[in-house]
């Protein structure tokens, strides 16, 4: 039975992220947004709701561990395997100057938000500091025209589906946390590395579907703000308003091991920008063999 809930909770995620950014597409192109902000903001954050919904249910019902665990795992899994993914198709171009200032940002708060996970925990001050650091980037996000990042070819889609994707993502999360957890219990494995994994990756699936996608339509380049933005949402939004609503609290949901594979890959990402420019395809399958050895090393370890 736990199987078959995380099952239909990958469903309801995959269709509800669907909907949900297709939505939310069609909502910022009416309001006018420009591209990059749509980029960076509503598809890199419309495919984090999973993770958000998933997180906030885990929390209330005592899980800390899969709610921590979900959001370091889903920012390890969105650029060592989505990314990945998207190069192994098409190479990904990562210019420095148009990546620069969100890629230094999402890798500040990655450390910041390190920092409380392995030390104090994640209070409700804590989170609503996570929160209001969020609406700051997001209004200097809105007043930058550089136009870096673009969605010209996602397809709009009445907005109508920002509601239904909405409900399916609340219903898809909770049978995934509740399987999760039934699963975790009866295999022994600590909740937390059924979050880095089981969890992360099926809250994941919204951002590798739209990451391959573009690949396959020649707009791989979207992939590289799909996931920085998805990943800034998920330490600031996720991790802040969880908090608000549960506090977590610190010293081992996740291990350092995790936290210091979530760092490296970020500046592994930035590393690439700045010397290189682009993920070739050889850099993604590289990426992609990582993430399998992070997750072998995570099975050897329980």
């Amino acid at each position: 039975m736990d199987i078959i809930l995380i099952v239909i909770g990958f469903a309801g995620l995959m269709l509800g992220g669907d909907w949900l950014v297709s939505g939310a597409v069609g909502l910022a192109r009416r309001w006018g947004v420009s591209p990059m902000v749509i980029g960076l903001t509503v598809v890199g954050f419309g495919t984090s709701m999973p993770e958000l919904v998933t997180s906030v249910q885990a929390a209330l019902a005592g899980s800390p561990g899969i709610a921590v665990g979900n959001v370091v795992g889903s920012n390890i899994a969105n650029i060592l395997l989505i990314l990945g993914a998207a190069a192994a198709l098409a190479p990904v171009a990562a210019p420095w100057r148009g990546i620069r200032w969100d890629g230094l940002v999402m890798l500040a708060v990655s450390i910041g938000a390190a920092a409380l996970i392995l030390t104090e925990g994640l209070g409700r001050l804590a989170g609503l500091g996570l929160v209001a650091t969020l609406a700051v980037y997001l209004f200097a996000t809105a007043r930058r025209t550089d136009g870096s990042v673009g969605i010209a070819s996602e397809p709009s889609a009445p907005v109508w589906k920002l509601a239904a994707g909405f409900v399916l993502l609340i219903a898809g999360a909770r049978a995934l946390v509740i399987g999760a957890v039934g699963l975790a219990g009866s295999l022994g494995v600590p909740e937390a590395v059924i979050g880095l994994t089981i969890v992360a990756i099926g809250t994941s699936l919204p951002e590798l579907t739209a990451s391959i996608i573009a690949a396959r339509r020649g707009a791989a380049d979207m992939a590289i703000g799909n996931v920085v933005g998805s990943n800034i949402f998920n330490i600031l939004g996720v991790l802040g308003i969880t908090a608000l609503i549960a506090p977590v609290g610190g010293g081992g949901a996740v291990g350092l091991r995790d936290i210091a594979v979530m760092l490296a890959a970020a500046g592994a990402l930035l590393a690439l920008s700045a010397m290189v420019g682009r993920i070739s395809r050889g850099a993604g399958i590289a990426m992609m063999v990582l993430y399998a050895g992070y997750l072998g090393w995570l099975a050897v370890a329980v």
